[in-house]
């Protein structure tokens, strides 16, 4: 097609009308891959932000232990001049009539979530909720690694017992051998 236009001069116009199409092409398919691979990194991202729940033991901050504030709970009067509806927070007497009876866990989430299942007895004469209970990893040497904590939402009946399985405590480092976990607060229900 270029032959014609050789004589007169033109053929290299035509040619280089060519050369431009094709650039265009070849920058507008690369933009529009480029396009995608973003938006499959923003979706993929979104996918694993929504599978990762958001618990108070899943951070890597310390956990701020609350013990002292149930130490510290006024007992007495005190407790008789708050409004009844409050839920009120048991002294360290009161957390002795529940307990933890038995307790395991093992390893979860590609080995780096640690799953706790343990039993709450509760020998009050009411139901308990939110109780909150502090998990102590450790070394199989016993040296210490980390804390995590985890708020059970569900409430235990007056002189019963009830089973948490697998509940998700948060990361743990992969050198956790051991766990033990105990009550810092609970609440009436």
């Amino acid at each position: 097609m270029n032959a014609g236009f050789d004589r007169i001069g033109i053929g290299r116009l035509a040619g280089t009308g060519e050369r431009l199409a094709r650039a265009v092409t070849i920058a507008s398919v690369s933009f529009a891959r480029g396009l995608l691979w973003l938006l499959a990194a923003i979706i993929v991202g979104c996918g694993i932000g929504m599978l990762l729940p958001l618990a108070k033991g899943n951070s890597a901050e310390p956990v701020r232990s609350e013990v002292a504030a149930v130490e510290t709970a006024p007992s007495g009067d005190a407790t008789a001049a708050s409004p009844p509806s409050e839920a009120q927070i048991p002294t360290m007497a009161e957390l002795g009539r529940i307990r933890i009876s038995s307790q395991t866990w093992r390893r979860g989430g590609l080995g780096s979530k640690a799953l706790v299942t343990l039993t709450l007895r509760n020998d009050n004469d009411y139901a308990v909720k939110d109780v909150e209970i502090v998990c102590a990893f450790a070394r199989r040497d016993g040296s210490h690694l980390t804390d995590r904590s985890r708020v059970l939402t569900d409430p235990v009946g007056m002189k019963s017992r009830k089973t948490f399985a697998r509940i998700p405590v948060g990361f743990v480092n992969v050198n956790a051998d051991q766990a033990k976990c105990s009550l810092v607060a609970a609440r009436r229900t």
